[in-house]
C-alpha cells in the first residue's frame, strides 16, 4: 500500500518535474531525511528515477528525480461544458493515451446528459483496463462544491446535481468534480505561465466567462467557494436577459455566445461570410465555426470577436481595480482567437483603467492545449487518496501489455 507521504512526492512530482530532495521539502513541508528515506522507497519501488543533476547555483549540484510514467496509473479527463462534452485517457506526463474524443451534449436540451456521459465513458474505455485508472476528474460549469462533490446549479434531484457520484458508481473508479474555469486556474497555475505568480487571475473565455483567481499564490474561491462569477458583473447596457435571469451581465456582451449570436443576425441581414453557406443549410453557426473562421480572416467573424474582445477588456478593467493582479491569464475556448482579442481588450484596459494600476498587470493567451481537460486531470491527481491502488499489481499489469 502506498504512503501518505509517497504520494504527496508523486502529487508534487506531477505537477513540477524533476525536482531534488531539497526542492520536494520546500514545496511539501516535510524534512530533508524523511523526504529522503521515501524517495529512496520510491526508487527501489520503481516509481520514480534519477533525472541528471540540477543547475548549478556554486556547490555541489544535487539529484533531480522524475516520476517512472510507465509504472504509474492513468487519468480520466473528463470536461463538460454547455454544449460539448471531451474525455481524455492520460498518463502522469500529461500525455495521451488515446486521442481525445468530444461529443456533443447539451446540457438544457438533453433529455439525460448523465446517460450520454456515462455512454461515452463506455464506448471510450471499451478495450482499456480500467484496473490502471487511478481517478476520474470531471469539470463543468456551474456551482460546482468540490468538497461536497455536487453541482448546485442544478436541482438536488437532477442526475446532473449528483454527476459525481453517479460517474464514481457506475464506473467503479475514485472520481472528482471541480467548477471548469477553477480547475483551468489550477491548470494555468500548476502548469502554466503563472507557475511563480503570486496575484493573477485566469479568464475562461467559452460560452460564458468564467474567472479563477490565484491571490498569494492560493487559488481563491471565497466564502461559499463560488468567487469567480465573472459572467454576472452588471457591465452591459443592453436590455437583454443573461442565462441567470437577470439584465445587465457581462456574458450578454463578452461571451463566445454572444459572439455567435452578432455574427448570425448580421448573416441573417443578407452579410456575407466563409460561414454563409453552413449558414444558409442549417440557419445556425456553432462556436467552433465561428473561431475557425476568424483565424482565417473571415471579416465577420473578426468582427463578431472584436466585439465581445472590447466587453472583456472592460470587464478586466475593472477586475484590475479590484485585484491588482501581476498577470491575466485569457483561457478556454476563446484562447484561439487570443490574437484577435487581445488588441481589443488593450483598447477597453486603457479607457475604463487607471494607467497607474494597469500599466504593471501583464495580459497574456494561455500557452496550454485543451486547459479544460488538462485542469480535470489536475483535480483528479490533486484530490486522489490512492485508496486500495497497488502500484505493484499496475506495474506488472502494464508490463505485461507491453
Amino acid at each position: 500500500m502506498i504512503m501518505s507521504l509517497e504520494i504527496s512526492i508523486l502529487k508534487s512530482l506531477y505537477f513540477t518535474n524533476p525536482q531534488s530532495i531539497a526542492d520536494l521539502s520546500n514545496d511539501i513541508g516535510k524534512s530533508l531525511p524523511n523526504i529522503t528515506k521515501t524517495v529512496n522507497v520510491l526508487l527501489e519501488k520503481g516509481i520514480i528515477v534519477e533525472n541528471g543533476l540540477a543547475p548549478s547555483t556554486g556547490g555541489r549540484r544535487p539529484v533531480q528525480f522524475s516520476l517512472h510514467v510507465e509504472n504509474l496509473p492513468y487519468i480520466l479527463a473528463i470536461a463538460i461544458d454547455q454544449y460539448y462534452t471531451s474525455i481524455a485517457l492520460v498518463d502522469f506526463s500529461n500525455r495521451a493515451i488515446k486521442p481525445t474524443e468530444t461529443i456533443t451534449i447539451d446540457l438544457k436540451e438533453s433529455v439525460s446528459p448523465t446517460e450520454e456521459i456515462k455512454k461515452l465513458i463506455d464506448d471510450y474505455l471499451q478495450f482499456s483496463n480500467t484496473k490502471d485508472i487511478l481517478a476520474i476528474g470531471i469539470t463543468a460549469p456551474g456551482f460546482v462544491d468540490s468538497h461536497a462533490g455536487v453541482n448546485n446549479s442544478h436541482p438536488k434531484d437532477s442526475d446532473l446535481y449528483n454527476l459525481r457520484k453517479i460517474i464514481e458508481d457506475h464506473s467503479r473508479i475514485p472520481t472528482y468534480i471541480e467548477n471548469d474555469s477553477t480547475a483551468i486556474a489550477i491548470a494555468e497555475q500548476k502548469l502554466g505561465s503563472i507557475k511563480d505568480i503570486d496575484h493573477a487571475l485566469v479568464v475562461n473565455l467559452n460560452w460564458g466567462v468564467g474567472l479563477g483567481m490565484i491571490i498569494d499564490h492560493k487559488l481563491f474561491k471565497g466564502h461559499s467557494g463560488y468567487a469567480g462569477e465573472f459572467s454576472h458583473i452588471p457591465l452591459s447596457n443592453l436590455n437583454k436577459l443573461c442565462s441567470c435571469g437577470k439584465k445587465g451581465c457581462l456574458e450578454v456582451e463578452a461571451s463566445l455566445l454572444a459572439a455567435v449570436e452578432s455574427a448570425t443576425e448580421k448573416m441573417v441581414k443578407g452579410e456575407q461570410s466563409l460561414l454563409s453557406p453552413t449558414f444558409r443549410k442549417t440557419r445556425k453557426i456553432t462556436g467552433d465555426e465561428l473561431l475557425d473562421a476568424a483565424v482565417d480572416g473571415d471579416q465577420l467573424a473578426i468582427e463578431a470577436i472584436n466585439k465581445i474582445g472590447y466587453m472583456l477588456g472592460k470587464g478586466i478593467a475593472t477586475l484590475i481595480h479590484i485585484i491588482n493582479p501581476a498577470k491575466i491569464i485569457i483561457s478556454g475556448r476563446g484562447a484561439k482567437v487570443g490574437h484577435i482579442l487581445t488588441p481589443q481588450i488593450q483598447s477597453a484596459i486603457l479607457e475604463f483603467s487607471i494607467h497607474r494600476l494597469s500599466k504593471n498587470t501583464a495580459i497574456e493567451i494561455s500557452k496550454l492545449e485543451n486547459a479544460q481537460l488538462l485542469g480535470s486531470a489536475c483535480i483528479a491527481v490533486e484530490h486522489s487518496k490512492w485508496k486500495n491502488l497497488k502500484l505493484e499489481s499496475i506495474i506488472n499489469l502494464k508490463q505485461q501489455t507491453k
